[in-house]
């Protein structure tokens, strides 16, 4: 599907967005592949902060999307791995948003804003680590045009996945 994407902003997380995020984000579906259940304030704190730090060293981060009246509608962007297992030392993308939103294409146009930020930023190559269940993240991914690259199991949760890779 060709379609017109939506503007979309993206911005350095500040510390009002914590309190965003935790609002956009605690919706049943949108946190199914993330625990289940919205986190804590105090996750989203501690997140917003530690994205203002990797802004700062890296030059990217997961940024604070913004839609066309500059709500806050979710987040995505760019961070080195933070587990011991999967992709280490490799730069993950991501993106979360809020239920809302879901289906207007807002993600697959900040996600194509990240590639050109981390593009500009140096990195040679990206990864997307997905829940395999998660078919409207896979399809993002497809649509950045990132490939399968493997399978995984998580150590804590058990849940199949899979690692998308480009080039960049």
């Amino acid at each position: 599907m060709n379609r017109t994407l939506p503007v979309v902003r993206l911005r350095v997380p500040t510390d009002e967005d914590a309190v965003a995020w935790h609002r956009v984000f605690d919706h049943p579906d949108v946190m199914e592949f993330h625990g289940g259940r919205a986190a804590e304030l105090s996750v989203y704190e501690e997140l917003t902060a530690r994205q203002r730090r990797h802004d700062a060293e890296h030059g990217f981060c997961l940024w604070t999307m913004l839609d066309e009246q500059d709500r806050v509608i979710g987040f995505t962007g760019a961070q080195p791995w933070p587990w011991e297992w999967g992709p280490r030392g490799e730069i993950e993308i991501g993106w979360r948003l809020g239920r809302e939103h879901w289906g207007k294409g807002y993600v697959t146009a900040a996600a194509r804003q990240t590639l050109e930020r981390v593009r500009a930023a140096g990195v040679p190559d990206v990864v997307a680590m997905v829940n395999a269940r998660n078919a409207r993240s896979i399809a993002v991914a497809q649509r950045l045009g990132m490939r399968l690259a493997e399978t995984f199991t998580t150590p804590a949760s058990k849940q199949q996945g899979h690692c998308y890779r480009l080039a960049l």
